[in-house]
């Protein structure tokens, strides 16, 4: 299990942000070639980002690329220099189909990426919503499916509201093809960096949801982001309690044990060695 409660994205074309991020304590880091670059900085970008994504000088953390989309001029370039830097991942957007990640595959074998860089695909169209499930089914070098809400609102022509009432369906439905296929899945972004309250709130709602983590803007955001989507001290004692009380209960023959007033049976038990184990890894990576 790898922690991937904190994502954050860094403009390519700024060198500046690329050395600041080797001190922030992000879970990942999606070095961008795509929204964040200007189309007369993309190759220099493209030098920068894959020469950062090689370097290992960013620590524990995750360190991703996202290349431009599939339509795009710089697409097959982007692909191939990503394949030789090697980096965790590959970050696609607007991924619609399996025919697109299986694409992508095939375009990092013939690049010469390692095994060890993934796909992480971001769904950001309602094709991709209603192609969720075949997406996250297409390939097992796919690992992460990354929510592009900003995208998915403007297709939906949807208001930015508090609940994120128009995206919930889309989300649930990605939420859904994830747990499915065994995919890790990340939350999009909260756009206002001056609203650090709306924005735990939706951190919240994210993990109350079932995300692993959620993308980011800002640097300002990744403490309260990791903070919500880790264990509490409280849910941890509550893991190692409920894992006790079970061991103990089938050492002793008995096919129920009850925790605090609460029956408990295998499901609980999966989700506290679950909880146990996230706990581990962010001790660990920290």
């Amino acid at each position: 299990m790898r922690p991937r409660r904190s994502v954050l994205y860094l403009p390519g074309a700024n060198e500046r942000a690329l050395e600041k991020a080797k001190a922030l304590p992000a879970d990942a880091l999606i070095l961008d070639l795509e929204d964040a670059v200007a189309p007369e900085a993309k190759e220099e970008a493209r030098d920068r980002v894959c020469s950062a994504a090689a370097s290992g000088d960013y620590g524990s953390r995750e360190v991703t690329i996202r290349v431009n989309g599939l339509d795009t001029e710089w697409h097959d370039a982007d692909l191939r220099a990503a394949a030789q830097a090697g980096p965790a991942a590959v970050v696609v957007p607007k991924i619609n189909s399996a025919r697109d990640v299986q694409n992508i595959e095939r375009a990092l074998e013939l690049g010469g990426a390692p095994e060890h860089t993934t796909i992480w695909a971001m769904l950001e169209t309602p094709v991709a919503m209603l192609r969720a499930e075949e997406i996250a089914t297409a390939s097992d070098r796919l690992t992460v499916l990354v929510m592009g809400t900003n995208d998915l609102a403007k297709e939906l022509h949807a208001e930015f509201v508090p609940g994120r009432g128009p995206l919930l369906g889309g989300l649930s439905l990605c939420l859904l093809a994830a747990r499915a296929a065994g995919k890790v899945i990340l939350d999009g972004v909260y756009n206002d960096v001056r609203d650090p309250e709306g924005f735990e709130v939706e951190c919240l709602q994210g993990r109350r949801y079932g995300f692993d983590g959620k993308t980011l803007i800002h640097p300002g955001q990744i403490e309260p982001c990791n903070r919500v989507f880790a264990p509490s001290e409280e849910e941890i004692e509550q893991a190692r309690e409920i894992i006790d009380a079970f061991e103990q209960a089938r050492a002793r023959g008995l096919g129920v044990v009850t925790v605090g007033g609460r029956m408990i049976e295998n499901l609980h038990v999966e989700n506290a060695r679950r909880i146990l184990s996230l706990a581990e890894a962010i001790e660990k990576q920290d």
